[in-house]
Formats: C-alpha cells, structure tokens, sequence
C-alpha cells in the first residue's frame, strides 16, 4: 500500500499537501497579521525568498482558496494580497504555531532546551 492510499484521507495530511514547503506558512502569517499586504512589501518582508519562488507560492495558495489576489489597474501596477474567508480559519493554527515556537526560541536562547 502506498502512502496516497493509506493517508489521502487524513485531515492531517490534506492539512500538510496545502500549506507545504518552507514559505507558505510564513507567507500566510504575514497576511494575516497585516490583512492586505502589497506584493512589493511581501516580498521585502519575506527577504531572502526569491520573487520566482513567491508568485509560485502566491499562485498555489491563490488557486487552494487560502489567498485573495487583488490587481488594481494603475499605473504603475499595484497588485494587493489578502487571506480569504478560508485562509482567515488558519489565524489560531498561525497564531498557535508562533506562539510555540516563540517559547522553543526563548527555551533555547536561555539554555533551557
């Protein structure tokens, strides 16, 4: 049995499939503690992340339903984005996670792991 077959239905696993990989999460923290960042910001804030490796991501998690992508027709382009109604259900699970891993770094930094 292959590993699809044993744990394609598992909510941890569907969870995972969504949000993997080194950006995402961050990406989605991001948005979430700011609500509407613009593309430029993002990219700044998320320094070193290449711009290929953040549209890549910005477009998977656009196309799961986590992120809105709004573009406004200016000049120059202004191109904003936001969490959806979806990706506003994963606050707790961001918040939680960076409150954990918060207390591991102070754990660490004060010798205590």
């Amino acid at each position: 049995m292959d590993f699809n077959n044993k744990f394609g239905n598992c909510p941890i696993y569907y969870t995972i499939s969504k949000i993997e990989g080194k950006w995402k999460w961050v990406i989605l923290y991001k948005l979430c503690k700011s609500n509407v960042l613009r593309y430029n910001r993002l990219w700044e804030e998320l320094q070193p992340i290449a711009h290929r490796t953040l549209s890549k991501q910005l477009k998977e998690l656009e196309a799961d339903g986590l992120v809105h992508r709004e573009q406004y027709n200016e000049v120059p382009p202004r191109v904003e984005y936001s969490l959806t109604k979806d990706g506003e259900t994963l606050a707790p699970i961001l918040n939680l996670m960076s409150e954990w891993g918060a207390q591991r770094i102070n754990q660490e930094n004060l010798g205590l792991e």
